[in-house]
């Protein structure tokens, strides 16, 4: 069945960068789309970046510039690179497929981000 693990969270100050991986298995892996959401506190959850199996990639507005994902087939893995950390990007993130559904997809435990000085 789907599993999804994240990792990679911390707390960092504003400035700083951090880098989140998510070890997905039973799916196969390198023939699907794969993205990186957001919740932040009191707000809906959000995808923020995404990769096709060919390695095309897009951003929300709101990241770009700063966010860089990433993939490693061989690895089963994906990565959020996150360079010039605001207080604003703090949330819990969470991997899956660009078309999931909080209320009806599978979710992982996700991995807390907090940003403050």
């Amino acid at each position: 069945q789907v599993r999804l693990v994240e990792s990679g969270g911390g707390l960092v100050q504003p400035g700083g960068s951090l880098r989140l991986s998510c070890a997905a298995s039973g799916i196969i892996f390198r023939h699907v789309d794969m993205g990186w959401y957001r919740q932040a506190p009191g707000k809906q959850r959000e995808l923020v970046a995404s990769i096709t199996s060919g390695g095309t990639t897009n951003y929300v507005d709101s990241v770009k510039g700063r966010f860089t994902i990433s993939r490693t087939n061989a690895k089963n893995t994906v990565y959020l690179q996150m360079d010039s950390l605001k207080p604003e990007d703090t949330a819990v993130y969470y991997c899956n497929f660009p078309t999931a559904r909080p209320g009806l997809s599978y979710w992982g435990q996700g991995t807390q981000v907090t940003v403050s000085s």
